[in-house]
């Protein structure tokens, strides 16, 4: 078995790719997308493990919202020229154009977004999808992977710091509320809690 059929047949045709969003707020409607990461994943000798990242900063879309509790939180100022923000269709279409050719290499039918509370950066994906007027998006629209779910089910926790405390993954409160950074360990969680599944059950 080839790994390019080895990963489209581990989740029935679906490329896993692991997204996070920092906002600014928790409407994915009206609430500017200020930063997108998102990292596919592949297999290596049978086991999943991440892919390359891609991370871009965002500049608000005309007439978002931006509460201020939410800046604080994240620690994000939009007006820093050091963020180096483009336009969130340049941002979505490098991503995409990147995904489609992954999703040709291995052989599968859409990617499907990983996510820790998945809902939340689905519905914000979805809404930079359709105000960006995206005809044909990689991702699946309501199918995902919850890694707060599944860390709860694994490991009894789902705030992603606490998840990764208990599965012995390596995480800095200080670098949390990145988008990268929050990417890259919900993609450390969720290969471990997939390939911890495999060893469990003898998959081959």
């Amino acid at each position: 078995m080839t790994e390019a059929s080895t990963i489209s047949q581990r989740f029935r045709g679906f490329l896993p790719v692991v997204v996070d969003v920092e906002t600014g707020g928790f409407n994915a409607e009206t609430d500017a997308l200020l930063e997108l990461a998102a990292i596919p994943l592949t297999m290596e000798n049978g086991l999943l493990v991440p892919g390359e990242n891609y991370h871009f900063h965002l500049e608000p879309f005309r007439g978002a919202n931006i509460e201020t509790a939410a800046i604080e939180f994240t620690g994000i100022d939009i007006h820093s020229p050091f963020r180096q923000a483009i336009d969130e269709a340049d941002a979505l279409e490098e991503l995409f154009e990147q995904l489609r050719l992954l999703l040709k290499q291995h052989k599968c039918s859409r990617c499907i977004l990983v996510g820790h509370n998945a809902w939340f950066d689905l519905s914000f994906l979805n809404a930079a999808i359709e105000r960006n007027q995206i005809k044909k998006s990689p991702f699946h629209s309501f199918s995902s992977f919850d890694t707060a779910t599944l860390a709860g089910m694994a490991y009894g926790q789902t705030v992603l710091a606490k998840a990764c405390e208990v599965a012995k993954i390596d995480f800095k409160t200080s670098e949390a509320h990145s988008a990268l950074y929050d990417t890259q360990k919900t993609s450390e969680l969720f290969c471990k809690i997939i390939n911890n599944y495999k060893m469990l059950v003898g998959e081959e």
